[in-house]
């Protein structure tokens, strides 16, 4: 039987050059390749940089265009696109021993520079979100604003456990490197408010195609989680079941005045692809505030 996911790939393809971006592989350094769906003109060699440029940074369930294709569609009439795979997934990959947020930033910060973006604005879920804020505080010349759903500055080891308690997970690994359909299964019912019925092969499909790279996936998540005593919160300039409205409002604590919260009903982890659109009205509010701050400027 023919995966489903794999023979979609032409299909999503073709919407995706229509939406106005196509794939490119970017060599960030020997041994250090990096996928960047771009914006088509770019890929062309043509002006592209009139409108803001925005960066989308994808969860750890899935790679980029999966996750941000609804986004992707919505908005690329307004600003230039860049969705990344980050290393490890997709068909991005590194010789590198590093696996650190702080390594897939500078990865990312590398590969923007060489497609000429010297300012965007991040929109990052989940592990993406972690990622974002990690490149925003290497970087805050390259990252003006910030968007993030799913996520929290950094995964400490106490938000780990009390995590692990409440999802009963022993390691985040189990939760989001499942080997059998229903472990997947399982993770998208944890990431969604209400996961829809799905025949029972779309889950094993998703399986065969979306965890490669298991062992270097497993220490990205390793790599993550970072001691309570290490962590501080970075100052930046810059205006679900997983991780709670709770979490969100501490965070939103932590970052200061400038910080915006909104909440989605009836959405869960995966928001932008749970409620595409509610998340995408969302999105538009609060990326119209940011480019209006940076006019201000």
């Amino acid at each position: 039987m023919v995966n489903i996911f794999s023979a979609a790939g032409p299909i999503t393809n073709a919407l995706m050059k229509h939406a106005g971006v196509r794939p490119q592989l970017i060599e960030i350094e020997p041994g250090t390749i990096m996928n960047f769906w771009i914006p088509i003109e770019q890929a062309k060699n043509k002006p592209v940089h009139t409108k803001p440029a925005l960066l989308l940074l994808h969860s750890f369930a899935a790679d980029g265009i999966l996750t941000w294709q609804f986004q992707v569609m919505a908005l690329s009439s307004k600003y230039s696109i860049y969705v990344p795979d980050f290393l490890f997934f997709g068909q991005s990959f590194t010789d590198e021993k590093e696996r650190s947020p702080e390594f897939q930033a500078q990865c990312l910060a590398k590969g923007l520079s060489k497609l000429g973006v010297d300012k965007c604005i991040a929109v990052g879920l989940s592990y993406g979100g972690m990622v974002g804020f990690k490149m925003a505080e290497m970087y805050p010349s390259l990252v003006r604003g910030m968007v993030v759903s799913g996520s929290v500055v950094a995964l400490t080891e106490s938000i780990s456990s009390e995590s692990f308690e409440r999802l009963g997970l022993s390691s985040w690994s189990e939760g989001l490197l499942p080997n059998t359909a229903e472990g997947v299964k399982a993770m998208l019912s944890l990431g969604t408010y209400k996961l829809p019925w799905l025949p029972n092969f779309l889950f094993t499909h998703f399986l065969e195609v979306m965890f490669t790279n298991r062992k270097q996936r497993e220490e990205l998540l390793e790599a993550l989680v970072v001691s309570d005593e290490d962590f501080q919160t970075p100052h930046f300039s810059q205006n679900d079941k997983i991780f709670t409205m709770d979490l969100a409002r501490k965070m939103k604590e932590q970052l200061g005045e400038k910080t915006i919260l909104l909440g989605i009903e009836k959405a869960g982890h995966l928001s932008p692809l749970e409620r595409p659109c509610v998340f995408n009205r969302c999105l538009e509010k609060l990326l119209d505030s940011i480019v209006a701050d940076e006019k201000k400027e």
